[in-house]
């Protein structure tokens, strides 16, 4: 529907183009956006459809909403609320605002991967339009509510993907304002903000304000508090239209907003078409941006082509109520700290003062029979007549002085202020009190407002020192109404959160309460308290917060808790479980899912599937399950074609093995095949990582580890020795540590004698040019000892030969070199070597005087034996394996001569017993 030339408006449009050419460089430009804002005015008023323009969280938007509900009685509303979201409506019933409807999406089917989750907002405060308009269809039988905007699914279409792996664009906000919401999108009516930054700094410098929430209050929400309903909705309409036309027309905004547009009119347009209401008895509630809209199908009777609506993705969203807070708005929609709060505040007073009755959800459903109770006849609109030229003519009337009030403030934050620290009395109160007024003078304005006084009582209580953790920023707000926080009822929680609550019902706490309680399990004196330790101890592995926090207790493989104490902050973090609601039924579902997806991602390892399992015993204890989740490992783990979680990998199955030969029951066939194609797969792997310069030397001792540990259990599967022998000959590394830890399990394995290793060692020693890396060797030689713990006395050895033999001006340089080496490379193998240390070392200084190392030791010689009998028929037949023998207990020396006996014949007469029962066992 055109403007037409003359009309109500004719003569504001012609005062506003003699100001153009007035006051304009070039008149053409300002007159036609001046004219164009009187026709978006004439246009949005004349349209059969009544649109109420509103602005979120306006307590002047509130107020006319209240007024026109009683006023009008509309049976059909149209609100601007995405359409999948209304199903939520009712559940408002059993909340304690402000809360967010949320839709919420995990599983993406359309969009990128990289955007998930996904995650749609819309906060409702009491002091906003929207929830006048909800309560009143809600509570109204007969009337019907229509959401016309875009659904979730849309939102996200219609963002642009610059990058297929990058999430999508959101207004930075700080954390711990914006953990209510998370990373959500928010949604919300009427985003009325200047969106040409030089309009925006420029009503800010001549309001004399500091930001936008300040100018809005001062220059809108207060001369609107008390307008009529026909000055409220043009003024509101002005705005926007202002605003829209300043808005830069080639910007991704502003192609949006107009699909918005289109989608909602022609939603309304089907609604009429389909169930035939009368356009006089509905009520269009948007933004005041939208009111002013350009586009084609602006309006019933508009002409111009339809809007095809694109079908949603098959991405499955999830829908429920999240608790929101003051703080939490102002962060997701960029508004000043303390805004809403102000607002709730001077909502509140205006009721106070106007005597407007609100309308709010009664705390259960309306009675089904008042259904067919017919409404009252809805008021006849009047006339549009142009309340404009009065408004925008003559100054808004200046609120008096109220004393009481501002020193009510001044008494109330001083009183805050000494509570919080601050060196506060009462010429404190006394200076913000005059502050206020000369702050409000300086500005315009002969009563001071929430903002002015705020800035007065920074100026004089804070000063330059802020003694606790609230500035008297935060305590103003505190003051002026505070973070007001949201709470969900317990019927509009899904299903897990309601079955979290009933199931910890034993534990005898309050837990409708925000505050943080401590709960006691004593589960010698109540065996059954422990289902709720076990629940608890599930929400501690899913939640990642403080909801739940153990105090006392742990949760480890085979052991049963005695005693447990926990901090529950249930209801303070119920936005956490509520989205956990979302994945499943009972927190044992949403367990099993998270597991079984952990395993089967395309990025999951075998040290991943291993933390699986154990968590599925801990958690679950079902082992069906379990055995899934094993054999899962044991598929990671031949594909793998890298070490790097070697550590890992050896940590978690010695603490699975060592569970299930704990609990006596059979050990299972995921295990026997983990264990076998581990060996065969780090066998296999092993001489590669030895020369590998991307493999650390924690990776190589861990697959050593792993194959000198399980080695029992891998052969009496079926493993092949020869395979690890094979593995370790071929493995010839270069770095100083791979050496060493080469030499070491060539010396588990039998494949270099222990004088051979002595020799290797005393030669590093020797060489001047080796001394400075020796720190690397004596790296590997400590990480070795885990595989090879039986090297732990010769480490000790060789330690102390390095420290006897170097001299002081090679040993000092060299000593921060060793201590940082191992400390950075081996620090949990140190205690082993300390202790070992201790038991070969004296324990006192007086005794290291006469202290000899063992190593040193010479063994007292045996008298000769005659090669006689079966003892000695078997050391004549086999003579190279007894020197094999002889050389592996440190005997040097070859056969005696005739002149007395050798080091093989002494070895025979020390262990006589022995020698003869080999011999009869050859014999056979």
């Amino acid at each position: 529907m055109k403007a037409t030339a003359g009309g109500p408006f004719a003569p504001l449009r012609e005062q506003l183009a003699g100001a153009a050419g007035a006051f304009a460089d070039a008149p053409g430009g300002l007159s036609g956006i001046l004219a164009g804002m009187v026709d978006d005015v004439d246009r949005a008023l004349r349209e059969k459809l009544e649109i109420f323009p509103v602005c979120h969280h306006s307590p002047a938007s509130a107020l006319a909403m209240a007024r026109r509900l009683r006023e009008k009685q509309p049976k059909v509303i149209y609100l601007e609320m995405c359409e999948d979201l209304t199903p939520l409506l009712g559940e408002l019933r059993n909340c304690r605002l402000p809360v967010a409807l949320q839709a919420f999406a995990t599983d993406l089917d359309g969009f990128p991967s990289g955007w998930g989750p996904l995650s749609v907002i819309a906060p409702i405060t009491e002091s906003s339009a929207e929830y006048q308009a909800i309560a009143y269809a809600l509570d109204t039988p007969g009337v019907e509510l229509v959401a016309v905007d875009r659904s979730a699914d849309h939102v996200f279409q219609w963002l642009p993907r610059p990058e297929e792996d990058s999430g999508p664009e959101q207004r930075e906000t700080p954390p711990e304002e914006a953990e209510l919401h998370g990373d959500a999108v928010g949604v919300e009516i009427g985003d009325l903000r200047p969106r040409f930054a030089e309009l925006e700094e420029h009503l800010l410098r001549h309001g004399k304000v500091r930001h936008w929430s300040e100018w809005w209050d001062q220059y809108v929400e207060q001369p609107l508090s008390g307008a009529d309903y026909d000055t409220y909705r043009q003024v509101m309409v002005l705005i926007g239209s202002l605003f829209r036309r300043l808005t830069p027309a080639d910007g991704e905004r502003r192609a949006v907003d107009e699909d918005r547009e289109r989608h909602m009119w022609t939603r309304m347009r089907e609604h009429l078409a389909a169930t035939g209401a009368d356009p006089g008895d509905c009520l269009y509630v948007c933004g005041a941006f939208h009111a002013a809209s350009h586009v084609e199908q602006f309006g019933l009777e508009a002409t111009g082509p339809g809007f095809d609506i694109t079908p949603r993705t098959a991405t499955r969203w999830l829908y429920g109520l999240i608790p929101s807070s003051h703080s939490a708005i102002e962060a997701q929609f960029g508004l000043a700290g303390g805004s809403v709060s102000i607002a709730a505040a001077t909502w509140e007073k205006a009721l106070r003062r106007g005597g407007v009755k609100p309308y709010k959800l009664a705390g259960k459903a309306a009675d089904p029979s008042r259904a067919a109770r017919p409404l009252p006849v809805a008021a006849a609109p009047s006339p549009v007549t142009d309340r404009l030229s009065g408004f925008l003519s003559s100054a808004p009337a200046l609120d008096a002085l109220d004393e009481s009030e501002l020193l009510g403030w001044c008494v109330d934050i001083v009183r805050l202020a000494r509570r919080n620290g601050y060196q506060s009395s009462t010429a404190d109160a006394i200076a913000v009190f005059e502050t206020s007024v000369l702050l409000a003078g300086l500005r315009g304005r002969a009563r001071p407002t929430p903002y002015d006084f705020q800035d007065a009582a920074i100026t004089c209580i804070e000063k330059d020192v802020v003694p606790g953790r609230r500035d008297v920023r935060r305590l103003c707000e505190i003051l002026l109404g505070g973070d007001r926080i949201g709470q969900v009822g317990y019927a509009a929680m899904p299903p897990l959160a309601r079955d979290v609550f009933d199931r910890l019902e034993p534990l005898g706490l309050d837990l409708s309460k925000r505050t943080i309680q401590r709960a006691l399990l004593d589960f010698t004196a109540d065996p059954h308290l422990l289902p709720c330790s076990h629940l608890l101890w599930m929400l501690r592995y899913l939640l990642k917060d403080d909801t739940v926090r153990p105090i006392m207790g742990e949760r480890r493989l085979g052991e049963r808790p005695i005693q447990e104490s926990w901090d529950l902050a249930l209801v303070r973090q119920q936005r956490s479980i509520i989205e956990l609601g979302y994945e499943g039924v009972t927190v044992e579902q949403v367990v099993e899912q998270r597991l079984r997806r952990s395993v089967h991602d395309p990025s999951a390892t075998a040290a991943v599937a291993l933390a699986a399992v154990e968590d599925s015993i801990l958690y679950l204890g079902a082992r069906r399950f379990t055995d899934e989740l094993g054999e899962r490992a044991v598929h990671l783990l031949a594909a793998e074609r890298t070490v790097d979680d070697a550590p890992e990998v050896l940590r978690r199955i010695r603490r699975l093995l060592a569970h299930y030969r704990a609990t006596g029951a059979d050990l299972p066939a995921w295990c026997e095949a983990f264990v076998t194609a581990g060996y065969a797969h780090y066998c296999t792997l092993l001489p590669t990582a030895f020369v590998d310069e991307e493999t650390g030397v924690r990776q190589v001792a861990a697959m050593l580890g792993f194959l000198f540990s399980m080695e029992s259990l891998a052969l009496a599967l079926g493993c092949d020795r020869n395979q690890l022998e094979l593995a370790v000959r071929q493995s010839h590394p270069e770095a100083p540590a791979k050496v060493a830890l080469a030499w070491a399990a060539q010396a588990q394995l039998g494949l270099l004698p222990r004088a051979e290793l002595r020799a290797r060692c005393a030669e590093l020693l020797d060489n001047p040019l080796v001394v400075p890396a020796f720190p690397l060797y004596m790296s590997g030689f400590v990480q070795a000892l885990d595989p090879a713990p039986g090297l732990t006395p010769y480490v000790v050895e060789l330690l102390s030969d390095a420290f006897a033999k170097l001299p002081d001006r090679v040993l000092l340089p060299w000593l921060p070199m060793l201590i940082a080496t191992l400390r950075r490379e081996a620090p949990e193998m140190v205690p082993v070597l300390v202790r070992e240390a201790g038991r070969t070392f004296p324990g006192n200084v007086a005794a290291l005087d006469t202290w000899t190392p063992p190593w040193s030791r010479t063994a007292p010689a045996a008298p000769p034996v005659a090669a006689s009998g079966p003892v000695g028929g078997l050391l004549a037949r086999h003579p190279a394996a007894c020197d094999a023998v002889a050389a592996l207990l440190g005997c040097e020396g070859g056969w005696a001569s005739g002149d007395g006996p050798g080091p093989e014949q002494g070895l025979v007469a020390r262990h006589p017993e022995t020698a003869e029962a080999v011999a009869a066992l050859l014999a056979g």
